[in-house]
């Protein structure tokens, strides 16, 4: 006996959601790097306020365009989480799942 088809929309895939929200938070943060700091240097460990020089009120500014790009809402708390690129990915990824 033949299963009926089932229409469902195939979610991206992990790595694929990684490397778009990857690619994305680097467009935001770009804008706020000092001259002295490239879109090249930054790397999932890259330690945004340590490594790319980010200033607090820039940091500030891109938890803002993160949360408007991605329609989230980042609490305090996890601000404070955000230190490398790779946990703002893990934060963002968290909640655009829960979304």
């Amino acid at each position: 006996m033949l299963q009926p088809l089932m229409k469902h929309k195939s979610p991206l895939n992990k790595l694929d959601m990684n490397i778009k929200h990857y690619e994305d938070l680097k467009g935001i943060i770009k804008i706020y790097l000092p001259e002295d700091v490239t879109i090249d240097d930054i790397e999932l460990t890259s330690h945004l306020t340590q490594e790319l020089n980010i200033n607090s009120a820039n940091l500030v500014d891109i938890v803002l365009d993160v949360e408007d790009h991605f329609d989230i809402t980042i609490e305090d708390d996890e601000i404070e989480k955000m230190e490398t690129v790779q946990s703002a990915i893990a934060i963002i990824e968290s909640k655009v799942i829960a979304n």
